[in-house]
This record gives structure tokens, sequence and C-alpha cells, in this order.
């Protein structure tokens, strides 16, 4: 497997950028959660780095649970359009306060049909926390109520955000140069 340091083009987000900024969420989510038991939905397999860090700074109440989804071919970096739910939630959310927990919204498509789903479950509420926010790419409207970056975009990695499945352990975001990357090597 290649060595991110020959294709990386930048580092857009250091590590304790990343700690400050999810700390500063935490805070927020327990200010405007206080007296609530919150249940954190996180999106598989990017969200994981996020939830467990954010977690750490909410005061209430967290109950978690996991969703996988995927609108992308095995492979491929572009969005086929259709939706598949590959994990459902084990636990009811019916009556809770539901938070979904995403690393990164990009055209909003796969995000959008998650909350139509997780709507007609009939939580108390259902509220959108993204770490990383590509708005130049946004299809459809989503209400991110906490966002920790809005970035440009550009293709990124690191911090629970994959390359080919690799490079989620990394603690910080970086941006690939396509055309210094592999993937044979």
């Amino acid at each position: 497997m290649q060595d991110y340091q020959s294709f990386i083009g930048e580092v857009l987000i250091e590590e304790d950028e990343l700690k400050t900024r999810i700390r500063e969420l935490g805070e927020e989510i327990s200010r405007d959660y206080a007296g609530k038991e919150i249940l954190a939905i996180c999106i598989l397999r990017g969200g994981v780095m996020f939830l467990t860090d954010l977690i750490r700074h909410i005061k209430p109440l967290v109950a978690i649970d996991f969703m996988s989804v995927s609108s992308y071919g095995v492979g491929s970096r572009t969005s086929d359009g259709h939706v598949r739910i590959t994990l459902d939630l084990t636990t009811s959310i019916g009556d809770k306060h539901v938070l979904i927990v995403e690393d990164i919204i990009d055209s909003g498509n796969t995000l959008a049909s998650v909350i139509e789903l997780l709507q007609t479950r009939h939580p108390a509420s259902l509220e959108v926390c993204t770490l990383l926010n590509k708005v130049s790419r946004r299809e459809v409207d989503i209400p991110i109520k906490y966002c920790g970056f809005e970035i440009p975009d550009k293709f990124v990695f690191g911090y629970g955000l994959d390359m080919d499945e690799y490079y989620r352990n990394l603690p910080f975001i970086g941006v690939v140069d396509l055309d210094k990357y592999d993937p044979d090597l």
C-alpha cells in the first residue's frame, strides 16, 4: 500500500484543530440537550472516530447505535445515486432525541434518504452533526444543526475518512493529490 506522504496534497485540518472544534461541538450539544438523553446514530464507517471523540465531550446521557449506508459502487469515488442500508439500527428511536453523527456531507442525497427513513420511526427530535460539510457539492438541502468545518470541494482522507478503505487512522484531515495516488501500489 502506498505511503500517504507520497500522495498528500496538503493537510487541510490539523489534529489540534480537530480536537478543539470537536470539544466545542460537544459543549454546544451538551447545552442544547441539557436534561435530555441522546441517541447518537453513527453513520459507518467514516463517522466512528468522530463519534467516539465527540461523545467524550457530551455531558447528558448518550446511547449509541450504528447504521451503514452506501450510495457508492465498489471501488467508486462517486455516488451511483442508489442508497442502500447495509446495516440498520438495533435500537428503537421512537420518542428519542436522535443525533445523526456523520463524517462528511457532500451532495446530501444519502443523508436525505437516511433522515427521511428515520423520521418515519417517530423520534422526539432528529438533528444532524457533521464533522465536514462540503457545501459546494450540495444537491439536496440538509438541516445541519452542528457542523465542525465547511471545506472546499477537495477529495479528503484521514480521521475516519478513507482512501480505498485505508488511512482512516490518521489524526488529521488531508487532501489527496489524485495525480500522485496509485491504488495499485
